[in-house]
């Protein structure tokens, strides 16, 4: 059976690293879209408003593959594509910069910083790590090969040209990439370390939190401790899968819940703003892998620091502090 064509490319620019909307008529076979309008009214008005969408059809909006105005009045053509910019809800600027810690022909290793989320995704659209970049880079290609969770700071792989996406996605699939987190938790000598930490992990769709339960082991860790004091310590995490929040779950299983956690051992209610102050203290330090595309052997490292475990050599030198420091003067 012969697959669907491949659509267009799309004939609207990004808007803040963002790309437009792409929408595909299907088929009608009761006839009740005589126009191009009635289908988009069906099929936007209760989320945007019968106003809005005739407005933007109107302002000429919504474009074809040609890149030009689509007409209320034009016949319905099952099949045909549209391209749009959605409206962007405001979004609380996360007040940290982008680090770079590497970038060529094929890479962008980004230094994600605290807060951030990698991609667009629910109400995080423009303030993520894709847009980002792709609008402070000039590189409106640019995707992540992997994804860190939005409390996470740390190393993302980024890809410049599409066509080698999928080699870099491989190696995180089939675990060829070798990932070192730290973090700062309760520091307990009487738990032995280090230890490989493997159990069954559940995370269910509208779920904050991921539990643990009986069963065959999906997930695996290697927890070891570098050093403590003041009652806190740090630690070295090497994850051998990646299941969602995998870490945090492991080492709150262990009796260890990472500093600032707000969703490990108890899920606390979402604040009205975020508290730049208190970020959780885990980073994704370390990419080590053989590059798909050259054949070089990689390695990189985050400069972000854990705010709560201070050391005076670190001067934030680098600008990847996650500290008021970091925050331009613009706020941007």
């Amino acid at each position: 059976m012969r697959g669907r064509a491949k659509p267009p490319p799309a004939p609207l620019p990004q808007r803040a690293g963002v790309g437009p909307v792409r929408v595909r008529l299907p088929a009608d076979p009761s006839g009740a879209w005589p126009t191009v309008r009635d289908h988009l009214l069906d099929r936007f008005a209760g989320a945007i408003g019968p106003e809005r969408v005739d407005a933007m059809l109107a302002g000429g909006e919504f474009v074809g593959a040609d890149g030009g105005a689509v007409r209320a009045d034009e016949p319905y053509a099952a099949g045909r594509y549209l391209w749009f910019h959605r409206d962007f809800a405001p979004e609380e600027r996360v007040p940290f910069r982008v680090g770079v810690v590497h970038r060529d022909e094929h890479l962008v290793i980004a230094d994600k910083p605290h807060f951030l989320a990698t991609t667009p995704r629910g109400r995080h659209v423009t303030e993520t790590l894709v847009a980002r970049l792709r609008d402070e880079l000039d590189l409106p290609d640019l995707q992540p090969a992997h994804r860190l969770d939005r409390l996470t700071a740390g190393l993302v792989l980024c890809v410049v040209r599409p066509g080698e996406r999928g080699a870099y996605q491989t190696l995180f699939r089939d675990r060829l990439v070798r990932k070192e987190y730290e973090a700062v938790a309760p520091y307990d000598p009487a738990t032995a370390l280090p230890r490989t930490v493997r159990s069954r992990i559940v995370k269910e769709r509208g779920v904050l939190a991921a539990r643990e339960e009986p069963g065959e082991a999906n997930s695996e860790s290697r927890i070891e401790l570098l050093e403590h004091r003041g009652g806190l310590g740090r630690y070295r995490l090497l994850p051998a899968t990646g299941r969602t929040h995998q870490l945090r779950v492991h080492m709150n299983a262990l009796g260890l819940p990472l500093v600032n956690d707000p969703v490990y051992p108890v899920v606390r209610p979402e604040p009205v703003c975020e508290d730049y102050l208190r970020p959780l203290q885990l980073v994704a330090r370390a990419l080590d892998f053989t590059d798909p595309v050259t054949g070089e052997p990689r390695r990189f490292l985050s400069g972000r620091r854990l705010t709560a475990w201070p050391d005076d050599a670190d001067d934030g030198a680098d600008g990847a502090r996650d500290d008021p420091a970091e925050v331009a003067p613009d706020g941007r």
